[in-house]
C-alpha cells in the first residue's frame, strides 16, 4: 500500500476532510483498481477470518515441538475461577492473544497482521470488544483500515520482518497497529492515533527476534500477549491526552535504524538470545535428532 508516512495520511485527512480509515481505503481502491465496495468486502473477509481463528481454537492442539498449546484455555479457566489482577477486558485480551498465536504455532489458519508471528495482537484487542457488543462489525472494519495504514507506513519506512528488524518489527508493529485501531474505535482523532502508534513502538523498541530452535513458538506466543497489552496501554494514554514527545514518523524511522543495527544473531536466526540458552539448544538438538530419525525411515 503506497503510504509513505503518517504525516502523509494526516495531510490527506486535512485536505480531503476524510477520516483516517477512508484515506487508507481510498489508497487501497486506487492501488488495486477495485471499487470501494470490493475493498470493504475484502476487509470484512479479513475480520471474519480473525474471528474464526479464535472460534476454532482447540486446547488439545500442540505445536511441532510440543512446547506450545493449551495456554489460552488455562487463562480462561483461571479467569473463571477467580478475579484476575488485570480485570475482565485485559484477561480476554491475554487469552485471545495466546489463542491465536498458539493456533499459528499449531499450523492452524490465522491472519498475518502484519506477520504470522505477530498474528495474535490485533484480534486480541478487537475480538473481546466485538464479543461484548461494545463495537459493531462496521466499526471494526473501519478500525482495521486504520491498522492497515499504520502497518503500511511502518513497512515502508522501517520493517515488519523479524529477519531484518527483530521482533520489534513484528510484535512492535502489530502493537502499533492495534493501538491505532483502538484509538479509532474510541473516537480518537488522527493526532491521538499517531501518539498511540509512537508510544506502542517506543515501548518495544529493540525487542530481539530469538525463536527457540527456529520455530515460531517460544517466546513468540507470549510476546503476542505483551504486544496486545502494550497496545491497550498506549491507546488509553493517547486517549487521555498523553503525547509522544518524539513525532511518530521519527519513531518509526528510529525503529528501522535500531533493527538494522541489531546483530544478526538477534534477527530470527535462532543463534542468540533465548535460542542460545541451554534450554533452547536442547530443544534444537532434539528437533535435529527427530529429523535425522525420520530421514532414516
Amino acid at each position: 500500500m503506497a503510504l509513505d508516512s503518517m504525516q502523509e495520511i494526516f495531510d490527506k485527512i486535512q485536505a480531503g476532510r476524510k477520516p483516517f480509515w477512508q484515506v487508507v481505503r481510498d489508497t487501497d481502491v486506487e492501488e488495486r483498481q477495485v471499487t470501494a465496495e470490493a475493498s470493504f468486502e475484502k476487509m470484512h473477509a479479513t475480520w471474519r477470518a480473525m474471528v474464526e481463528s479464535v472460534d476454532t481454537y482447540r486446547a488439545d492442539r500442540r505445536s511441532v515441538s510440543g512446547l506450545v498449546g493449551g495456554d489460552a484455555q488455562r487463562m480462561w479457566d483461571y479467569a473463571a475461577e477467580q478475579e484476575t489482577l488485570c480485570g475482565p477486558y485485559l484477561q480476554e485480551v491475554i487469552a485471545t492473544a495466546l489463542c491465536v498465536a498458539e493456533s499459528n504455532a499449531c499450523m492452524h489458519r490465522i491472519v498475518a497482521a502484519p506477520t504470522a508471528g505477530a498474528c495474535g495482537v490485533l484480534p486480541a484487542v478487537l475480538v473481546p470488544l466485538y464479543r461484548r457488543g461494545t463495537v459493531d462489525e462496521e466499526a471494526i472494519v473501519r478500525a482495521l483500515y486504520v491498522a492497515a495504514g499504520i502497518g503500511a507506513v511502518v513497512g515502508y519506512r522501517a520493517s515488519i520482518s523479524g529477519a531484518s528488524g527483530g521482533c520489534q518489527a513484528e510484535v512492535g508493529t502489530a502493537a502499533a497497529m492495534a493501538a491505532g485501531a483502538l484509538v479509532d474505535l474510541r473516537g480518537g482523532g488522527p493526532e491521538q492515533i499517531g501518539h498511540a502508534v509512537a508510544m506502542a513502538l517506543k515501548n518495544l523498541m529493540g525487542l530481539v527476534c530469538d525463536p527457540v530452535a527456529g520455530l515460531v513458538e517460544v517466546p513468540c506466543v507470549k510476546r503476542n500477549v505483551i504486544g496486545a497489552v502494550n497496545a491497550v496501554s498506549a491507546a488509553d494514554m493517547a486517549l487521555a491526552g498523553i503525547e509522544s514527545r518524539v513525532p511518530v514518523d521519527q519513531v518509526i524511522d528510529c525503529m528501522g535504524d535500531v533493527g538494522r543495527r541489531l546483530p544478526v544473531e538477534l534477527r530470527e536466526t535462532a543463534l542468540g538470545g533465548l535460542a542460545a540458552t541451554p534450554f533452547g539448544q536442547s530443544v534444537k538438538a532434539k528437533r535435529e535428532e527427530r529429523r535425522s530419525q525420520e530421514q532414516e525411515l
